[in-house]
């Protein structure tokens, strides 16, 4: 089992001018931890529930992964989860496309269908009903993936997007792996089967989590889809492991271990997120010895 870092606070210990410092500490960190997976958040205004008001700081995510990109040689590097809303495809395409190429093949694509009203509202962004966002959210993946077929140059029709070229050059150097965020058991999961590299879903329960991957895996059945291709990825926040309480996380995770969980994702959140890092480093060796 693998340790993924998320980033979701920017209230950083010496105010604005220091975050770009302990930005590049968080690069450092992650990579000595032995951590594979370093992620932010998709949003403009910050979440409630990190606990912080839409007032605290919040950078735009991949910007930040481009900084980062300078910052680190190894970690996989992504957004948790890109809303789909915010971007056009074709040009979030071509955004991760850069990613991919100035980090040396490490971008990954985390997509979701979005949530967030306030800040689409706040900031003149539509946000058409649900069950349009999740048309998007498919019609995205699709034009991704020919995006990165660079033997398909041609058009995309579809309900909501159309595009006359799906022109990306140069390609990535890794064709970017799909992460698609949200256990959603109609739609969400079934996109991850038909689309996604990656699933990733909240660690509420071993329970919950394994029923969660059942229907993930009837919905590969369907699909033709070999489920053992898809890697299973949870974010823990309930309770949100520190540095103090890193040994009972470690045997809390077990039973997500043995139900084929590949990476669990934990999240700093205080103003000198390096160092929590740091402090959780030991977990790397005692989670990958779970299996």
């Amino acid at each position: 089992m693998d340790l993924g870092i998320h980033v979701p606070i920017f209230d950083i210990d010496g105010g604005t001018t220091a975050i770009a410092g302990e930005l590049a500490r968080v690069g450092s960190a992650v990579e000595e931890s032995g951590a594979t997976w370093l992620s932010f958040m998709d949003h403009f205004f910050q979440i409630e529930p990190t606990g912080l008001p839409a007032e605290s700081h919040m950078l735009e995510g991949y910007t930040t992964l481009g900084f980062l990109a300078a910052h680190t040689s190894t970690v996989s590097l992504g957004l948790l989860v890109t809303g789909v809303t915010y971007r056009h495809p074709g040009l979030l395409a071509k955004t991760v496309t850069t990613l991919d190429v100035l980090s040396g093949g490490r971008a990954v694509l985390g997509i979701g269908a979005a949530w967030f009203e306030r800040e689409h509202r706040g900031l003149g962004v539509p946000f058409p009903p649900i069950a349009e966002r999740f048309e998007r959210l498919e019609e995205t993946l699709q034009i991704c993936d020919q995006m990165w077929d660079p033997d398909n140059n041609g058009s995309f029709d579809g309900t909501h997007y159309h595009l006359e070229e799906t022109l990306c050059s140069p390609q990535p150097i890794n064709r970017p792996k799909v992460m698609i965020g949200g256990g959603g058991e109609r739609k969400t999961l079934r996109l991850v089967a038909q689309y996604g590299d990656a699933c990733n879903l909240f660690a509420s329960s071993p329970d919950d989590v394994a029923h969660k991957l059942e229907v993930l895996r009837r919905h590969c059945d369907v699909a033709g889809r070999d489920y053992g291709t898809i890697r299973k990825t949870v974010m823990v926040n309930n309770p949100r492991p520190t540095p103090e309480t890193r040994d009972e996380f470690v045997r809390a995770m077990a039973d997500y271990a043995a139900i084929g969980v590949d990476t669990v994702i934990v999240t700093p959140t205080t103003g000198s997120p390096a160092a929590w890092i740091e402090g959780m480093t030991p977990a790397v060796k005692q989670l990958a010895e779970l299996g």
